[in-house]
């Protein structure tokens, strides 16, 4: 492999601009922030911070699995948040996906997000010993 990877995948969101879904390097895999954009529709799922947050999750699930990696792999998160007082959804959310012991984690508030979402979230985790996104 590379020295850096890109990962793609259409069973994530696709990305809005100049990025990659996910890069794999130097043994991790780091992605891109993942909105709750359903990649069957391209459209932010309804329901608020909570639903965007699994749907999230999943998007990353799947960068991460492209990668030769997972969820169970992830070391570190970093969420971002439009309004704190989502936090609690999120944090369900957020719980119910990631086995423990959970990753570290920063969350922050935000101004806006891309698309009136209400919460992004990015992730970096091992890759896969044999990981080869190409």
């Amino acid at each position: 492999m590379s020295p850096r990877s890109p990962v793609r995948t259409e069973h994530a969101a696709a990305a809005l601009a100049a990025y990659s879904q996910g890069m794999v390097g130097g043994g991790l895999v780091f992605t891109a922030g993942s909105l709750g954009v359903d990649p069957a529709t391209n459209e932010l799922v309804e329901g608020g911070a909570g639903p965007q947050a699994t749907q999230a999750i999943a998007n990353l699930r799947a960068v991460l699995e492209t990668a030769g990696s997972g969820l169970d792999r992830v070391l570190k998160t970093t969420v971002f948040l439009v309004d704190m007082g989502d936090f609690a959804e999120v944090n369900e959310a957020y719980a119910a996906a990631f086995p423990e012991p959970y990753p570290a984690r920063s969350a922050f508030a935000v101004v806006s997000l891309p698309r009136g979402g209400r919460v992004e979230i990015e992730c970096v985790a091992l890759a896969g010993e044999d990981a080869d996104p190409s």
